[in-house]
């Protein structure tokens, strides 16, 4: 191999830098949307689903809406915001990791990516158009620009 040694200078890496910004703004995005469900709690989300329910005159009591109306609580509601919470907290950390060039982060980058692919793929048999084909290679080019900064780190002797 004729590569050069790894830099390990974080500014060497832009394709390290680009996915950072994209993983802050996903982290970002989910502590607000938890912080925005702790504030509003369950009544408006109990409300939004009755609307449904009326708007499109469904049963009130079978379905899968009335199920998740009977299933919201504060409980649920302070569940749902802390796991929505740690994953913003899980893409904020991945994205400082990644913006400083450790290896860690390519690490958890490259495994996080990898755990949406049988989604992607699944949103493509079912809803097969540009959007779909779309999440799946930006998906795909983030695991290979991570996977190429892990296999850069070793070469082989």
């Amino acid at each position: 191999m004729t590569d050069k040694p790894y830099n390990p200078d974080p500014h060497a890496h832009p394709g390290l830098h680009l996915i950072a910004l994209f993983e802050a703004c996903k982290g970002l995005l989910a502590v607000l949307a938890a912080t925005g469900l702790e504030i509003l709690g369950p009544l408006p989300l109990q409300g939004g689903i009755s609307h449904l329910i009326r708007r499109f005159n469904l049963d009130p009591d079978h379905g899968a809406l009335p199920s998740l109306l009977k299933m919201i609580s504060p409980d649920a509601v302070h569940m749902a915001a802390a796991g929505i919470f740690a994953y913003g907290l899980l893409h904020l950390v991945e994205a400082w990791g990644l913006w400083r060039a450790r290896a860690w982060a390519s690490w958890l980058g490259c495994l996080s990516a990898a755990l949406y692919l049988p989604f992607d793929i699944f949103a493509i048999v079912r809803h097969p158009g540009w959007a779909s084909w779309s999440v799946l290679a930006v998906n795909l080019l983030v695991i290979a620009v991570l996977a190429r900064d892990l296999v850069r780190r070793h070469p082989r002797r």
